[in-house]
């Protein structure tokens, strides 16, 4: 399963146990056919918008106990009832692609986390369901990592975003660095603009260790693959700031040696 297309999810892996890899999945299909409605192709924000509201119907159908209409739904029906999953985490992941057709800046660092505790924490938090360890404390800590993965896309797809018209970086932020939007637009790198990556990077890399904690309280193979999750976010952060934030040419990804350094790195979480 690739997540070169969502990002944010983690993979289904060798490291998952076998019997959580359908549902996983099936979870993954939802949030993946969501996104491709808001963010691909060439239809209308209206269009989109439309595509979202009968996501949100089928999931009302399953609410009232309702044969869904689509077949991803009839799969994720039998999921959601055999394993007590919430259905508002996925109505929350709804409301955050709807929010992504409509609202393409933030006025406040504030205001993007709200976008992420729906956009991404969602996902972290249906993970800790199917292993039964939706405790107040692991469910914090998840939402730290997942919050601080959804911030690490932002960060390494400034440029990307910005072909969207899409602009993460909190308005406050540019403001108080004296950063522009015309920057991003020019991939020009400053002192400025390696100042303004330098303090979001610092700042996510701090929500990342606050979550970290959450895989010393997750049994077995569920455990290393958060491990090798919250590695990999901070590898991309280290990228980040060794380029001081110029991720216009030094878009960063993970390769064969980060995978070890990971690796060494999770042994001792």
């Amino acid at each position: 399963m690739s997540v070169d297309h969502y990002e944010n999810f983690p993979v289904a892996s060798v490291l998952l146990p076998r019997r959580l890899r359908r549902p996983i999945e099936a979870i993954y299909r939802f949030a993946r056919g969501a996104d491709d409605i808001a963010d691909e192709g060439e239809a209308s924000d209206e269009q989109r918008l439309q595509g979202l509201a009968e996501y949100n119907f089928e999931l009302y159908r399953i609410e009232q106990g309702q044969p869904p209409k689509d077949p991803v739904f009839q799969e994720l029906a039998r999921i959601i009832d055999q394993w007590h999953l919430p259905l508002q985490l996925f109505r929350d992941l709804l409301d955050a692609f709807a929010q992504d057709v409509v609202q393409k800046r933030y006025a406040d660092y504030p205001e993007l986390l709200d976008y992420c505790r729906r956009s991404a924490n969602p996902v972290g938090r249906l993970l800790l369901h199917l292993v039964d360890r939706a405790s107040a404390e692991n469910l914090y800590r998840s939402d730290c990592i997942c919050t601080t993965l959804q911030l690490i896309n932002f960060w390494q797809d400034i440029a990307i975003d910005w072909q969207k018209n899409r602009v993460y970086l909190p308005q406050t932020d540019l403001d108080s660095f004296g950063v522009s939007e015309t920057q991003i637009a020019d991939h020009r790198w400053s002192a400025e603009w390696a100042a303004l990556l330098d303090f979001q990077t610092e700042r996510s890399r701090q929500l990342m260790l606050e979550g970290a904690p959450l895989v010393q309280n997750l049994p077995g193979r569920m455990g290393w693959e958060i491990r090798f999750t919250v590695q990999g976010g901070l590898r991309i952060l280290e990228q980040i700031r060794r380029v001081r934030g110029d991720v216009f040419r030094h878009r960063p990804r993970l390769r064969s040696a980060d995978w070890l350094l990971m690796g060494s790195r999770a042994l001792f979480m």
